[in-house]
């Protein structure tokens, strides 16, 4: 097609439409914008702007001059040698020593198991044990 054809066809249909296609590089609509950054204050009448300092982001950083160890962890890295917690190893590491050592001596009492951490009720925890989630 010639020249002339291509600037007609460009004055019926649009000038739009006779650009070169471009590519959109904004993402999808679902993307999440970005907002800017938070504000630290507000807007008072006389459009002046008053900060406050509570609302200052203020990032807390500890001093790592001399520290040695990389402030991450590679993917390489073998995988951890522990075996993970379980109520049982807990129990027999913290409780069971204690109430062996007081059977020992003598002074167990079976319905003083507060004294290792038992609570008879489960209220103000924030997740509650019910009957059949117990230990059978």
């Amino acid at each position: 097609m010639g020249l002339l054809t291509n600037i007609i066809r460009g004055l019926v249909r649009g000038a739009d439409r006779t650009a070169v296609p471009t590519t959109k590089r904004h993402g999808c609509r679902a993307a999440p914008k970005w907002k800017g950054p938070k504000r630290t204050g507000f807007n008072i009448s006389g459009g002046r702007f008053v900060t406050v300092k509570e609302m200052v982001p203020e990032f807390v950083v500890p001093d790592l001059t001399g520290f040695h160890l990389k402030p991450y962890v590679s993917y390489r890295a073998p995988a951890g040698t522990e075996e993970p917690q379980t109520a049982k190893k807990l129990f027999m590491e913290v409780v069971a020593p204690q109430m062996e050592k007081d059977i020992k001596e003598g002074c167990f009492d079976p319905n003083n198991l507060e004294k290792y951490g038992f609570e008879p009720t489960q209220e103000g925890n924030l997740f509650q044990l019910y009957p059949k989630n117990y230990a059978r």
